[in-house]
């Protein structure tokens, strides 16, 4: 009886603890296109570079890649002016690029540098943790793994040229 109700207890716990990162990001839109690339979203190829953003009015807006996604967040401003953005950014989500799990882009780190070229050339390929970016560099290289806190305007940019 009382491993009946630990394994209850456990199972209960294990539900409760689910959180929306532990999801994969979905296509909202079949007909949607990148903000930045105008690259449809709906290719199969793409999936795995798919990004998200919600923002402050509760809307999500979807992106191409990494890459585009963080050109929109650095320019909000521009975007908003142009009728673009309804509203500011709030949180924006990657998926680890091995199992497709959706993570706050904020705990995601990042591989920099990879053979893996991304939907509009050179990107930067997101993972939820450093093993998993280190078991994607043996096969993929890669020059660097890098925090949310070392992704700047001028890296974005980089990748870009």
């Amino acid at each position: 009886m009382k491993k009946i109700i630990l394994s209850l207890c456990v199972c209960a716990a294990m539900v409760m603890a689910e959180t929306p990162f532990q999801s994969k990001i979905m296509l909202l839109d079949q007909n949607a296109t990148d903000f930045i690339y105008a690259l449809p979203l709906n290719k199969a190829v793409y999936k795995k570079w798919l990004c998200e953003a919600t923002l402050k009015n509760k809307k999500k807006v979807q992106f191409i890649s990494v890459k585009s996604m963080m050109q929109v967040y650095y320019h909000q401003d521009y975007f908003k002016r142009h009728k673009l953005l309804d509203a500011s950014i709030d949180k924006i989500y990657v998926q680890d690029f091995i199992s497709g799990q959706k993570i706050s882009a904020d705990r995601a780190v990042y591989v920099f540098g990879s053979r893996q070229v991304g939907p509009h050339g050179d990107d930067l390929i997101p993972f939820v943790s450093e093993e998993n970016a280190k078991l994607f560099m043996m096969k993929n290289g890669g020059t660097k793994i890098l925090p949310y806190t070392k992704l700047t305007k001028g890296l974005i940019r980089y990748l870009d040229m």
